[in-house]
């Protein structure tokens, strides 16, 4: 079964750029497939596997399509801001995971270990993965000590 493309930003829309790349850029993430691009005046992630790409891209379609109410992310048809791309991708993979049981957040092999775990991506266990990208929360940055400038 073919999905739908996944949403995404403009600033991310090369023909082979990776899907989760919100994700690998606020390291919340890893994949063995990633590799930097020059576009223009500024740097993308790529994905060096066709094949791969359109895996993620089910995944990224799918976790749209059963997250969006639990996320609060737009309607269907309406592009993703930044900060729901970056929350569903983060949060979506986190969840994936926790639900795999995987040791790593490396991107290609949960993707590759959920399909061959449940047969397919539509066949993942939605309700908890969902459950659990519902109550992700990114990581806090440190607060700058008391009395230190913010140049310091």
């Amino acid at each position: 079964m073919k999905y739908p493309a996944p949403p995404v930003s403009p600033c991310c829309d090369i023909e082979q750029g990776c899907v989760f790349s919100k994700a690998l850029l606020a390291r919340t993430a890893t994949c063995e497939l990633a590799r930097r691009l020059c576009a223009d005046e500024h740097e993308v992630l790529a994905c060096s596997s066709p094949a791969a790409r359109e895996r993620c891209g089910s995944l990224a379609a799918l976790l749209h399509e059963r997250a969006r109410a639990a996320l609060r992310l737009p309607r269907p048809g309406k592009p993703l801001i930044h900060v729901h791309a970056l929350r569903l991708q983060c949060s979506g993979l986190a969840a994936l995971q926790q639900v795999v049981v995987a040791p790593d957040a490396d991107v290609h092999r949960l993707v590759t270990g959920a399909q061959q775990q449940h047969g397919s991506l539509a066949a993942l266990p939605w309700e908890p993965l969902v459950a659990a990208a519902a109550i992700w929360q990114p990581r806090r940055r440190p607060r700058p000590e008391a009395g230190a400038s913010p140049g310091d």
